[in-house]
């Protein structure tokens, strides 16, 4: 009886004093979690680095593979490579406090206090773990706040698993759906406030290795990956905006010369690894390339977004991220590149040597969009077949292609504008002078020395088809401009020896136009039109007005055969200023009546009055 009361007394102390036993222990197993989940989280995540790595790996030497097979099997290629296979590693932790606590309570009857009391206290810890401090900007502390969740719910997954009935499945999927809210809506804020592309980029790869791992332990990430989907715009944007910034900044340091290439290091950095040359061997140093520095400089920023896209689409929601990564890269080249391109070739400031590398940088630049297409293609694990597939080029390189035309049409302008300024030379030139010339007027000199500067410097650098339409566009403007002066008010008359002087020009000029014609290598083109046949207007007058029979050119078939590119109301202007012989009017008593008219001026006189006639 005695001992039947003393148990009775005993008992419920016992039991009260193993409860704060096992209590304590339990207490201190928490604090212990608490502060170890950090790490728990931030190993399991550095296992999701290693085994993406490893996957893209693979991924890489499958494609290898897949390449070979096409031009024929390489024994290698599926070589087992011991190097790689690793086992998981794994933080490990120590449960066995929870599960003492857990079963001594179960054997105590106080299995449900400890269950409620379990699920209270980790459910605190919890929502310690989700106030953010705003001490620390969140780029520097979000791997930690990630770790720390990814840490707890790592160990609720063993708990749910190992400790039968401790937790149930509902209340981790609660504590997970109310955590991975509060995640999402403040991933959501920061990314608003972020303003750098490569902020953005930071986080999404952690978040996308959390999502990873938690997908491993059964976790639904569905939500995490929609805020990284949803954030993709913005990124874009910010990228964008960077890539903008620095080509501007190459297209203000470029100088528009070609590059000369002294190291090797140098021109693997700036040609090979643009694939700016077909060569693969490095020529013979100093390289002068045919492109400025501002083409690698684009090259290397182009391809840099290229891999930071593709690397922010990667393991996302986007099920073909190479579709998408196209129509952004498209964008850029566009709204960005292009763009710069064209406020380049219309700013007015450039010399004609800047135009000249600027149109022929476009070129490489267009040709380029096909090794930015092959990169984004790679990095995207897609096959490089899929490159020959009718539709799947950049629409960029047309519009790129475009520009290039308006950089030959901004050269053509710019060169005509620069020949205007010695086309103003035509107004101090005596164009009633008795004096036969000796020589060319001044501002052919002028003329040909410039034209010489534009074939020199245009031929190495632009296509023959280019340099073609640049340097008959400015001989057209030449002979369309001596023209327009003859039939301006600033010549009221016009003698015979000033038709010669234009007649000499004209033969300077035309042999000119046909050494440069065979020498730039044009003519093998078998062109229906030569640079000489620009000049063709402005010869055939010079020749009516110096002809004989000038009345001939009434005469449709000579007309045609000899005058075909004048114009009559031009003809009968001109000809009306045209005096072959002295006049009493200008010359006193130089002139006479009696005076015999040459045969001359007798042909020129019935073509006037033919004109007046036909008028």
């Amino acid at each position: 009886i005695f001992l039947e009361r003393l148990f009775r007394k005993k008992i419920p102390m016992m039991k009260l004093y193993i409860e704060k036993k096992v209590s304590g222990e339990f207490n201190e197993w928490l604090v212990y979690i608490r502060k170890f989940a950090m790490e728990i989280g931030q190993s399991s995540i550095r296992q999701a680095s290693l085994d993406r790595q490893k996957d893209e790996r693979m991924r890489a030497w499958q494609r290898e593979a897949e390449e070979c097979s096409r031009v024929g099997f390489d024994e290698h290629a599926y070589a087992l490579d011991l190097e790689y296979i690793d086992e998981e590693s794994t933080l490990e932790y120590d449960l066995t406090p929870v599960y003492r606590a857990y079963n001594i309570h179960v054997s105590l009857g106080l299995g449900e206090k400890f269950r409620e009391y379990y699920y209270s206290n980790r459910l605190m810890q919890l929502n310690l773990d989700m106030q953010i401090s705003t001490a620390q900007p969140f780029l520097e502390s979000h791997q930690h706040f990630l770790a720390q969740v990814a840490g707890f719910f790592i160990v609720e997954n063993r708990v749910l698993r190992t400790a039968e009935g401790l937790l149930s499945e509902s209340q981790v999927d609660t504590m997970w759906e109310a955590s991975i809210s509060k995640v999402t809506s403040f991933l959501e804020e920061q990314f608003a406030h972020m303003d750098a592309a490569n902020h953005h980029l930071l986080v999404k790869d952690y978040v996308s290795l959390l999502a990873a791992t938690m997908k491993k332990y059964g976790y639904q990430i569905t939500s995490l990956l929609e805020v990284l989907d949803k954030n993709r715009d913005r990124y874009h944007e910010l990228l964008v905006s960077d890539c903008r910034k620095q080509i501007q900044g190459i297209f203000v340091k470029d100088s528009y010369e070609r590059m000369v290439i002294e190291k090797e290091n140098d021109y693997n950095m700036n040609v090979a690894a643009c694939q700016l040359e077909p060569i693969h061997t490095v020529p013979d140093l100093p390289y002068v390339a045919p492109f400025s520095s501002s083409v690698p400089g684009a090259c290397r920023i182009i391809r840099s977004f290229i891999e930071d896209l593709v690397s922010y689409l990667s393991y996302g929601v986007v099920a073909n991220s190479y579709d998408v990564v196209k129509r952004y890269l498209d964008k850029l080249l566009i709204e960005v590149l292009n763009d710069g391109l064209l406020t380049l070739i219309h700013n007015g400031s450039l010399e004609i040597a800047q135009l000249v590398q600027i149109a022929g940088n476009i070129a490489f630049l267009e040709r380029s969009c096909d090794m930015f297409l092959l990169h984004a293609t790679q990095l995207c694990g897609l096959p490089k077949r899929l490159l020959g597939k009718p539709h799947s080029g950049l629409t960029a390189r047309a519009v790129l292609k475009a520009s290039q035309n308006a950089a030959f049409n901004g050269l053509i302008t710019l060169a005509n504008s620069r020949i205007d300024e010695f086309m103003m030379l035509l107004t101090s030139i005596d164009w009633t002078t008795e004096d036969t010339p000796e020589h060319a007027n001044d501002y052919m000199n002028e003329v040909l020395i410039y034209l010489d500067m534009v074939v020199s410097t245009a031929q190495p650098i632009l296509p023959r088809e280019a340099l073609f339409k640049v340097i008959s566009g400015s001989l057209s403007h030449i002979s369309d401009s001596i023209i327009t002066v003859l039939l301006s008010d600033r010549v009221k008359r016009l003698s015979v020896n000033a038709v010669v002087g234009i007649d000499i020009d004209l033969k300077m000029l035309e042999e000119f136009a046909e050494d440069r014609f065979h020498t730039t290598g044009l003519s093998v083109l078998k062109k229906e039109t030569s640079f000489k046949d620009c000049l063709v207007e402005i010869r055939q007058l010079t020749n009516l007005l110096l002809s004989n029979h000038a009345e001939s050119f009434m005469n449709a078939v000579i007309r045609e055969k000899s005058y075909a590119s004048l114009d009559h109301k031009k003809v009968a202007i001109i000809c009306d200023k045209f005096r072959d012989a002295p006049d009493s009017s200008l010359f006193g008593s130089l002139s006479s009546r009696n005076v015999v008219q040459s045969a001359r001026k007798k042909s020129l006189d019935v073509l006037k009055r033919r004109l007046k006639d036909f008028s």
